[in-house]
């Protein structure tokens, strides 16, 4: 049955690359003269080595006719605070998205998490970082997200030229033909800087797990759709125009279902909540808790780690914001913490991500194709708030303060 299901997706996402002369190449007006534009992509959960399976046609040739990397994502190693990252140059620890569940002194009783687009949307979330398509706005840049973790929300009073909100049930040509609709704009308001989300990597990646046939016929799918993607703007006479910058958050690894920690075994409720569990944990003790929760989780236990805030290691940068919990626990590879305060675990998935960022499961694709890059180079490994400096540079903008290093990616760069 797992073989049909393959072959049944990658019948399919072959037959969307067979349909990429369609509506992505329809007539359009023709492209603005003047300096490139860029495209920011994220492949959620895609792997570096992912693109070593011969199932990656325009990826692979985008990455050997540009530069490629396998990229350290920050810890945590979870979807919204890399995309953060990837923005604002500044490590979770710093940001503010900690997690992509947490809670905030400021706003007691309300809990972010990724489904709850009420809370989500309060600015507080956002406020210790500025992502790039506020500051371009500023600066006279026009931007269009067509979908990335916080695009959809007023931050620091600034929105996007264009945006969208996400829809995760919107197929990956889809999302390609709405970037290309927004070059079809008059000059005076076409972005000049873009983001592009997908997800379905990742998805199947948690689901089937990273080796699966499932997984590899959703790196196909996306595959195609970056074809589409190149398709269009090509017909739009954007060929040898775009500058190409496409990061993973995050990689992924495989998950045993009975591969848990149990915290029930270690904790009450009325000794301390849960804030979060999963790969790696937050706990916060209750008053007059702190040295039994201590004795009961601090140090390494067989199958993880847990530290005081102030003693989580140095290089995770995870210390200082206020939403970090006073206790914070590492699973190794493979392991997870479960507590029964949380309900979120119903069907154990059989990939994941959150664990150590220097682990090589953990690793993050990078790829850059363009005018402003060298061509067949390979870099090592960079921390991935180095991102942000490089998108300053390309869109010609300054950055804010951050904690990238354009050195990193001057290797990269054609000039």
């Amino acid at each position: 049955m797992m073989c049909r299901r393959f072959f049944v997706a990658a019948f399919a996402a072959l037959a969307l690359a067979a349909c990429a002369h369609g509506d992505a190449t329809q007539p359009a007006p023709p492209a603005a003269t003047g300096e490139p534009i860029t495209i920011l992509i994220s492949l959620d959960g895609f792997r570096p080595d992912y693109l070593d399976r011969g199932i990656t046609p325009a990826l692979s040739e985008l990455a050997n006719n540009g530069v490629r990397a396998a990229m350290q994502p920050s810890f945590p190693s979870v979807t919204f605070p890399n995309h953060y990252t990837l923005v604002t140059g500044l490590h979770p620890g710093r940001h503010g998205l900690v997690n992509n569940r947490m809670e905030d002194p400021g706003r007691p009783g309300a809990v972010f998490t990724l489904q709850d687009r009420a809370v989500a949307a309060d600015p507080i979330w956002w406020a210790d970082g500025v992502p790039i398509w506020v500051t371009a706005e500023r600066q006279g840049v026009r931007t269009g997200t067509m979908f990335w973790p916080g695009s959809e929300y007023e931050l620091h009073g600034q929105r996007p030229t264009r945006w969208r909100t996400f829809d995760q049930g919107l197929p990956g040509f889809a999302r390609a033909d709405v970037l290309l609709s927004w070059l079809d704009l008059g000059e005076a308001e076409r972005p000049q800087f873009f983001t592009l989300y997908f997800d379905l990597v990742d998805t199947a990646g948690h689901r089937y797990g990273p080796d699966a046939l499932e997984a590899n016929a959703a790196i196909a799918e996306v595959d195609a759709a970056i074809a589409r993607l190149r398709t269009g703007l090509d017909a739009r006479g954007y060929a040898g125009r775009v500058n190409f910058v496409i990061a993973a958050d995050h990689g992924m690894a495989a998950q045993a279902p009975a591969a848990i920690i149990d915290l029930d075994a270690r904790l009450t409720p009325q000794q301390a909540r849960v804030i979060w569990d999963g790969q790696f944990a937050g706990i916060q003790p209750l008053e007059g808790q702190e040295v039994a929760v201590e004795q009961a989780l601090l140090g390494r236990s067989d199958r993880g780690e847990c530290w005081r805030k102030a003693d989580v290691p140095a290089r995770f940068d995870y210390s200082a914001h206020r939403r970090i919990p006073a206790i914070v626990c590492l699973a190794d590879i493979g392991w997870r913490y479960r507590s029964t305060q949380l309900q979120q675990y119903a069907t154990p998935a059989l990939g994941a991500h959150g664990w150590d960022p220097q682990a090589p499961e953990m690793a993050a694709v990078f790829i850059a194709n363009g005018p402003a890059f060298r061509r067949g180079a390979t870099l090592p490994s960079f921390e991935n708030v180095s991102v942000y400096p490089l998108l300053a540079r390309l869109i010609g903008v300054a950055p804010e303060a951050h904690q990238g290093d354009l050195a990193d990616l001057q290797p990269a760069l054609s000039e």
